[in-house]
């Protein structure tokens, strides 16, 4: 039997960070996990979050975490995929990459867009667009995190829903705002608080199983 893959390529979001404790949420708490219990075994679910991960930016301080330059690879070792699932754009509202909100919608952009010529996919591409969790305004009472942040981050966060809805469409795929069932902690007011990771999997998994027939 070949199971359905679903690839969930995003940041700290997907790795499952807990900011309360400074670690990954567990197996039987991370919403990636979650999902693929409540699949079943006819489905495989591909982890691949990565804490700082940009869309296209290139972190002057830390190696690695551009997704364009990263994607290929990763994509490549879970060939054939059923649905490629893009949650990113957080740490690109960071201040030292002096991105717009737009520039932010473009680099999910042209990341999707490369992901789609790739020659991974098991039948025509298939990409689910996730806006990610709202930064609140309330990060800027954490010293430690906002200067790292920058002053208008939670601005541009709020901006991204609308620019990669229509990202989404303009480049033919999917689409889902995250932010209808998800809350930030109150630690720093950017990552999933333990009980979103639940409602994150339930919301994409109903998705999953109204859209399925389109792309599997």
């Amino acid at each position: 039997m070949n199971k359905t893959r679903i690839v969930c390529y995003g940041d700290s979001n997907t790795w499952g960070y807990d900011a309360s404790t400074g670690l990954r949420f567990p197996d039987d708490v991370r919403w990636t996990q979650l999902l693929a219990e409540r699949l079943g075994l006819s489905y495989q679910i591909c982890e691949e979050g990565l804490s700082g991960r940009t869309s296209v930016f290139e972190d002057p301080l830390f190696e690695g975490l551009n997704g364009l330059a990263s994607l290929t690879p990763i994509l490549g070792s879970h060939n054939p995929i059923d649905l490629l699932v893009v949650m990113l754009g957080t740490n690109d509202c960071k201040q030292r990459f002096a991105a717009t909100a737009q520039n932010i919608a473009d680099g999910v952009r042209r990341l999707v867009q490369k992901a789609q010529i790739l020659p991974v996919w098991r039948n025509q591409p298939q990409v689910l667009i996730v806006a990610p969790i709202l930064i609140g305004e309330a990060i800027s009472t954490v010293p430690r995190i906002s200067e790292g942040m920058g002053a208008v981050c939670a601005e541009k966060s709020w901006q991204l829903p609308r620019l990669l809805e229509a990202t989404a469409a303009e480049c033919s795929c999917h689409y889902l705002d995250a932010n209808a069932v998800v809350t930030a902690n109150t630690v720093d007011y950017m990552h999933f608080d333990l009980a979103s990771n639940q409602r994150f999997c339930d919301l994409l998994a109903d998705w999953i199983a109204q859209s399925g027939n389109d792309w599997t």
